[in-house]
């Protein structure tokens, strides 16, 4: 809680600066060390939903979504309906979405993976938004090889862990 000293003349608290300074630090930190695996292993260990992933981890790291096993649990649920819809709906194959076109298949098994993907998470209670891009990654075959699969799920732990522990190390405190 702020006092009326700790305010800036444009209402702004005092202390908003430094704690987003530290956040997008964090932020550069775990994405660089995720993206040095995937250049070292030429893999993708660096995927677009990471991106919403370690800010909240920095920005919001009270709130529920944010914790590390919502996280871990939220990107593996993704990842395995992703895969699940991309193969039910006979996309296996076929070029992905974004560089093949958008068919009728993808937009089902998009719809879909990230509906299923919801529910789950919801229905136990480890909801993690950033899932719904993981879900969408997989189920529209832009990351669609199981190694691919595997990295995904590499990159998720790592920076859950770093994440972590850059909060604990920072005092920036995740629940």
């Amino acid at each position: 809680m702020s006092t009326p000293a700790d305010q800036s003349s444009s209402g702004q608290d005092d202390t908003d600066r430094p704690r987003a300074l530290v956040a997008a630090l964090l932020c550069l930190v775990v994405l660089t060390i995720s993206g040095a695996v995937g250049l070292a292993t030429a893999q993708p260990w660096l995927f677009p939903s990471l991106g919403p992933t370690v800010m909240l981890f920095f920005t919001a790291p009270k709130q529920h979504a944010s914790r590390p096993m919502n996280a871990l649990v939220g990107h593996l649920v993704a990842i395995i309906v992703g895969y699940g819809c991309f193969l039910a709906f006979g996309l296996a194959g076929s070029t992905a979405a974004p560089t093949g076109g958008l068919t009728l298949g993808y937009v089902a098994a998009g719809a879909v993976s990230v509906a299923l993907t919801t529910l789950v998470l919801q229905l136990i209670r480890l909801p993690h938004p950033p899932a719904g891009a993981t879900t969408l990654i997989v189920s529209l075959g832009i990351l669609s090889e199981p190694l691919q699969l595997l990295d995904m799920a590499g990159a998720v732990l790592l920076v859950t862990v770093a994440g972590w522990a850059l909060n604990r190390v920072t005092s920036n405190g995740q629940s």
